[in-house]
């Protein structure tokens, strides 16, 4: 392409990108308003004018996906040479070749995962901790080497913003352990992920000469997704720059939503203070969203003088579908829900694999991946394991089988507290945040479906048949992953988008979620609920639970981001009759009916060898009695029938009504 080209092929805001060739540049660009495209024209504008050798090029991101995005751009552009990495890669490149001439022999093993070394730093300062516990510890550890705090400052520095004290333990305890680790990875001689950035900063700093010989190969530097630079990453990036400014950052402050890692969108904020000459450019048109879906995402930050609120967008796209809002009775509904709407947009012609449900925590998915099993959707789960794939559901499993064969007079509520309890269950949830919080999140949904099942069946259910109950459910989980519609939270679904997308779990409690206690933090969710709304391209449907299970108190209320647009709910639903009561309204010749259906249900059972309950519920073959439906479309309408059970049972239940 000619630079002509190259230029014709932007709008006049990423024109002005592309042509401001010599930094400082701060580019504040909105969701979907094609800010790689702005930068990589602006590197191959820049090569093809020969302002830029290609080799003197860096630009960092923050994932390899995205690296690669702009690495393949570039060279469908001609800008072949230009180095596009990770913040990581470009520092482990050079960290590798200079090690050798600084320190002297090969550069350390880095080691993946800080468990192991955190474990063995944390027993060594007389701290037992489980599992859990260490990975959490691992994660406080990230963000004090990322924020720049050292063990001595640790404690001043967290209390001073109230930064919540994790797995439980004391700051001087935290600052004990980040000392023990250190002195652990000497001893091992290996290093960590942020060592790297850490030790190449202290090279440059320490080294004249191998600060001048990497100023001497790049000259021209581009950050993307600036907003989320950590205060090591910035350290570095000064490192690089040396004082100089032929610097050009890109972000969106709106999209700020890893502070708890680390990230701070101060450095982007503050960009034009830093650099009183930078050039600041807007990139608002915004190519993805409909308008429906712009408006709402405007509105959510249409916050004055708040300096985070990023910029308005102006949707370029032609009018689509409008914003659906659905407030479901309990949580199987809205799985169910969000299920059926996304096989109606299957049918209608959208691909699977442009569908996507978000939800703002990883325990949340167990039920939508439920409901597209039964319905035999596939599905991907992004983010985050599938539920029985996870470590404490797998020892939650094997704990279960051994008390299925141990004689219990106990009930199966009981029994199933009394086994989970080994592993982390409480009554209540744990005071601790992260991984500990969501373990108990995953075995509390264990808990929570025993009791379900156990009601269901009358109180007859056993530990076995729980068991089998729960090892059915885990194969069928392992739905098709071509075309599936993907499952993520919310942060995995960052730099992402659909032609669909379904943002489900929108209460108070979840969104803001219930650990955003101060102002600050529930800005953050603000901002990560924005993110969830501008990953639609076309469909966005935002939904929530009034109580988390079928009959349940409906205590949830809708969030209060979206109490301006959410239009007023239906009364939540009264709580379910109980079965006597449904038949002792049916006639004659429904009761006839419902003892036929019953009689059928045992003797299908029995032949597969399971519980009746199993096959259909009471409450199920009431409603077939009393409706009596003549076609499959009718059966599918009636509760506890879905796709899979309307295959397998759906033209024996028809006969037997057809005979009455």
């Amino acid at each position: 392409m000619s630079a002509d080209e190259i230029l014709e092929a932007l709008d006049p805001e990423q024109r002005a990108v592309a042509t401001a060739l010599h930094g400082p540049v701060c580019v504040l660009a909105g969701a979907g308003t094609g800010k790689t495209r702005a930068i990589t024209h602006r590197i191959a504008y820049g090569v093809r004018v020969s302002a830029y050798n290609p080799q003197s090029v860096l630009a960092v991101t923050f994932t390899a996906r995205a690296a690669g995005e702009m690495r393949q751009r570039l060279r469908a552009l001609g800008a072949t040479g230009v180095q596009a990495r990770t913040f990581h890669a470009a520092a482990l490149r050079q960290l590798s070749y200079f090690w050798p001439q600084v320190v002297g022999g090969q550069i350390p093993q880095i080691v993946e995962h800080k468990a192991p070394l955190i474990g063995r730093a944390a027993r060594q300062v007389g701290l037992s901790l489980d599992r859990l516990a260490v990975r959490d510890l691992a994660s406080e550890i990230e963000w004090a080497k990322v924020s720049l705090v050292a063990a001595e400052d640790y404690v001043r520095v967290t209390a001073d913003s109230s930064r919540p004290e994790p797995a439980g333990l004391s700051r001087t305890q935290v600052a004990d352990a980040m000392r023990a680790y250190e002195e652990v990875k000497t001893d091992a001689v290996v290093l960590d992920f942020e060592d790297i950035l850490l030790l190449l900063a202290d090279i440059i700093g320490r080294h004249a000469e191998v600060g001048d010989q990497i100023r001497r190969q790049y000259r021209h530097f581009v950050v993307d997704e600036y907003q989320d630079v950590s205060a090591l990453q910035q350290f570095l990036l000064d490192q690089w720059l040396g004082g100089r400014e032929d610097l050009c950052v890109v972000g969106d402050p709106a999209q700020t939503i890893y502070s708890f890692a680390g990230a701070s969108p101060r450095h982007l904020l503050g960009f034009s203070r830093r650099y009183p000459a930078a050039q600041t450019v807007r990139l608002v048109r915004d190519y993805r969203s409909t308008p429906q879906v712009v408006n709402l995402a405007n509105g959510l930050m249409a916050r004055r003088g708040v300096a985070d609120a990023g910029v308005e967008l102006v949707a370029q796209r032609p009018s689509g579908p409008a914003v659906g809002f659905k407030a479901y009775p309990d949580d199987a509904a809205e799985a169910a829900g969000v299920a059926d709407a996304a096989q109606a947009l299957i049918a209608s012609g959208v691909s699977a694999s442009e569908i996507a449900v978000l939800y703002r925590t990883n325990s949340q998915s167990e039920l939508f991946e439920e409901a597209f099993a039964e319905r035999g959707v596939g599905y991907l789960v992004r983010g985050g394991q599938r539920f029985f794939d996870r470590d404490e559901v797998k020892r939650a499993m094997v704990l279960l089988r051994a008390a299925a064969v141990a004689p219990d007079e106990a009930s199966l509520g009981e029994r199933v507290r009394s086994a989970l309890s080994d592993i982390g269950w409480a009554e209540s949830p744990p005071a601790e945040r992260g991984a500990v919080r969501e373990r108990w999140d995953n075995l509390q949904a264990l808990v929570q479906l025993a009791d379900d099942l156990d009601a269901d069946a009358g109180g007859e259910m056993t530990m076995r048949d729980l068991v089998d109950h729960l090892v059915e459910r885990a194969q069928a989980q392992h739905a098709p992953a071509v075309e599936g519609v993907t499952l993520s939270s919310i942060h995995a679904a960052k730099g992402l988008e659909w032609d669909a997308v379904f943002v489900v779990g929108c209460s108070e409690g979840l969104m803001p979620i219930s650990m955003a206690e101060t102002d600050e933090a529930v800005e953050e969710e603000r901002r990560l609920l924005y993110v969830a709304i501008t990953r639609a391209r076309e469909h966005l449907a935002l939904s929530f639970a009034r109580a988390r299970r079928e009959g349940g108190k409906a205590t949830r209320k809708r969030t209060r981001f979206l109490e301006r647009w959410w239009p007023d709910a239906a009364p939540a639903r009264a709580p379910r009759r109980s079965t006597k009561a449904e038949l002792q309204e049916l006639d004659a010749e429904q009761l006839r009916l419902f003892e036929s259906l019953k009689r059928w249900r045992l003797e299908t059972a029995q032949a597969a060898g399971k519980p009746a309950f199993t096959v259909l519920v009471d409450t199920s073959l009431v409603q077939i009695a009393r409706d009596r439906p003549g076609t499959r479309g009718d059966l599918a309408k009636i509760g506890g029938i879905g796709q899979s059970k309307l295959e397998q049972y759906g033209l024996d239940i028809l006969e037997i009504v057809a005979q009455h």
